[in-house]
């Protein structure tokens, strides 16, 4: 029977310690070119500026489908921005195994790449982290980068202070009261906001910094600025950067290597001490994988 996975049941079921290997794995097999996946299709949705994500991918014998919808108006309704669900499916047979609730698979796999990012580019030594967003990407990526590394302080800005407060103190964290405040001296910057337009200069970032850029999904959106792109850019996906990211395709960035050659050794990390942009997309393959370790986690109960 198909299995129907509720968002109270993924939060149960799906883990950091798990997760993250699994999402390096899926980097690495989709920088390989040993899983299928497409680019996804995008649909705008009006008169909100909203939109739909359609994702497909299959890996290891399993096919997934990933519906997301990203309405930035939501925060406003005491909505997430962002809302998902995934269709598992045997890529034998066809039969559809689970259908599961994806908003909170989707913010703890998009953390779990960043945090991945962070272990494969950064020194071993405590962080100060920046989050540049307030909302659950950045509950989720506080935990992410606390599985990988020591962080002595995270900082937190967005444009609504009563969500930068509570976001503060549920990560245990500092509130800050402008994005320049909370980026300087950090030495990991993780900009998680549905902005259009830069919220992050790179005349802020302290040589050295690690920036995750996880917003402005679409070509003609942007969080960063010209400075901080100038800097060198590890992607997840190079098809996904060139078509897909404003911040690269504005900028006229060069994507230096996807985040999955490095991990496998067919391509340098950067220099020692290199201001680096990880620049991701939210791969559909990190869903795959994310939605099979729930699925299997169920089938144990």
């Amino acid at each position: 029977m198909t299995l129907h996975v509720s968002d109270a049941e993924v939060r149960r079921l799906l883990g950091l310690e798990p997760l993250i290997p699994a999402v390096r794995g899926a980097l690495i097999d989709l920088s390989a070119r040993r899983v299928v996946q497409p680019l996804r299709s995008v649909m705008e949705i009006p008169p909100d500026q909203g939109v739909l994500f359609l994702k497909p991918a299959l890996v290891d014998g399993v096919l997934a489908t990933k519906l997301i919808t990203q309405i930035p108006a939501n925060a406003a309704r005491g909505l997430p921005t962002m809302q998902a669900t995934i269709v598992l499916m045997d890529a034998t047979t066809g039969r559809t195994l689970a259908v599961m609730d994806a908003t909170w698979l989707t913010a703890l796999r998009t953390a779990a790449a960043s945090a991945v990012a962070v272990d494969c580019l950064t020194p071993r030594s405590p962080k100060v982290v920046a989050l540049l967003g307030s909302g659950v990407l950045a509950r989720t990526h506080a935990a992410a980068l606390r599985a990988v590394r020591p962080v002595s302080e995270i900082r937190v800005w967005s444009r609504n202070p009563e969500n930068v407060a509570r976001c503060a103190f549920e990560v245990e964290g500092f509130a800050k009261n402008t994005a320049e405040e909370a980026v300087h001296g950090a030495d990991i910057v993780c900009t998680v906001t549905t902005a259009r337009e830069p919220v992050l200069k790179g005349a802020w970032l302290k040589h050295g910094a690690l920036v995750a850029a996880v917003g402005a999904p679409r070509p003609n959106w942007r969080e960063l600025d010209d400075e901080a792109m100038a800097n060198v850019v590890i992607a997840d996906s190079y098809e996904a950067a060139a078509q897909e990211s404003g911040d690269v395709i504005l900028s006229g960035a060069k994507v230096t290597a996807e985040l999955g050659e490095i991990l496998a050794g067919t391509r340098p990390a950067p220099h020692a001490g290199s201001t680096i942009v990880f620049k991701t997309l939210g791969q559909a393959v990190t869903d795959t994988v994310a939605a099979r370790l729930v699925y299997e986690a169920a089938c144990k109960l």
